[in-house]
């Protein structure tokens, strides 16, 4: 369905609208001050009606999608499938934003070596990353477990704190959100209720493609091992990761301070974060502490984002707005 939009805004369409990021997209779509939604597609869904942010949209058929009409496409698509509508609908002149991991540094195969030019859509990596996407026909949004990871690393690697051939240890909890919408027996409530678990052990997850390239690019040697959880609630990331330093800290904040100055979605605390301090806000909370009793200098990060907003539509609105040209914080919640 074609949305109405003025000469004032920005058209916009979101392939994959009915899954739970392609959701959280049209309802920032819908209170963005810039964009306008001009389709939004779903596969399974499609000719149903919803209502998301306080309007009511219908899906359309991604085959019946006129992607001559956006100026800004979002691919909420499967990982996988999404390579193919990306390619379409930057042929029909859009600007896209890839949520999927098609395009993600690590991943391999024929569309990162086709593409090695499409940034990776992390804005506080620096300065280079934000002009690079700024620039972009391209971006390629990150996944939300390495959001919560690298961004509370990124700060210790510029400032040569992180141990040569370390081992950093990542622990991650998330909602079920992170797992999509598609049914699935273990993610029945009474499956998840009450309870608590680790998968992807092992060092098996494939996000960590994702945050070994990114690290790498960084120019670190550390070895990562990242386990994730999963939490009986809808939504939310909170990541506990040690990481052996060269030094000890007496501010544990101040590298990160230094590297996130003016940062907007960007909030240092003295207090562990929490779930709650995030839900449905496009921040990343980081905290910082030294390690007692370790032999090695040790710090403990801790972050919390909302998975499905700095983890996935919020970053992605973001990465449009610098595409667009216009104030990267438009039409978030922070």
């Amino acid at each position: 369905m074609i949305m109405h939009y003025t000469v004032n805004t920005i058209p916009v369409g979101v392939l994959g609208a009915s899954g739970y990021a392609g959701r959280e997209i049209c309802a920032l779509v819908a209170r963005h001050p810039r964009f306008s939604l001009a389709f939004a597609t779903a596969n399974e869904q499609r000719g149903q009606r919803v209502r998301v942010g306080g309007r009511e949209i219908t899906f359309g058929a991604p085959d019946d999608a006129r992607l001559e009409d956006a100026e800004i496409v979002f691919s909420a698509l499967p990982h996988g499938a999404s390579l193919t509508w990306v390619d379409r609908a930057a042929a029909a002149g859009a600007r896209v934003v890839d949520l999927s991991s098609d395009l993600r540094p690590g991943n391999g195969g024929v569309a990162s070596n086709a593409r090695a030019g499409v940034p990776y859509g992390m804005p506080e990596l620096g300065a280079a990353t934000r002009r690079a996407i700024r620039g972009a026909t391209i971006v390629a949004n990150p996944g939300c477990y390495p959001t919560s990871i690298l961004l509370a690393l990124a700060p210790l690697q510029a400032a040569g704190l992180v141990a040569p051939g370390a081992t950093v240890v990542a622990n991650s909890a998330s909602g079920v959100s992170g797992a999509g919408n598609s049914p699935k027996r273990e993610l029945l409530f009474a499956e998840v209720a009450d309870d608590y678990r680790a998968y992807g052990v092992g060092n098996t997850h494939r996000h960590l493609h994702e945050m070994r390239a990114t690290l790498r690019a960084l120019g670190t040697d550390a070895d990562l091992i990242f386990t994730p959880h999963l939490l009986p609630v809808a939504r939310g990331i909170l990541s506990t990761i040690t990481v052996p330093l060269v030094k000890e800290l007496a501010e544990p904040l101040e590298p990160f301070r230094l590297a996130y100055a003016g940062e907007p979605f960007i909030e240092l605390a003295d207090e562990q974060p929490t779930l709650h301090d995030v839900a449905h806000r496009n921040v990343v909370r980081i905290s910082a502490t030294m390690i007692a009793g370790t032999r090695q200098p040790t710090l403990l990060v801790t972050s919390a984002i909302d998975n499905l907003m700095k983890g996935a539509a919020g970053q992605a609105v973001q990465n449009a707005n610098l595409m667009c040209g216009i104030d990267e914080c438009a039409g978030l919640p922070a």
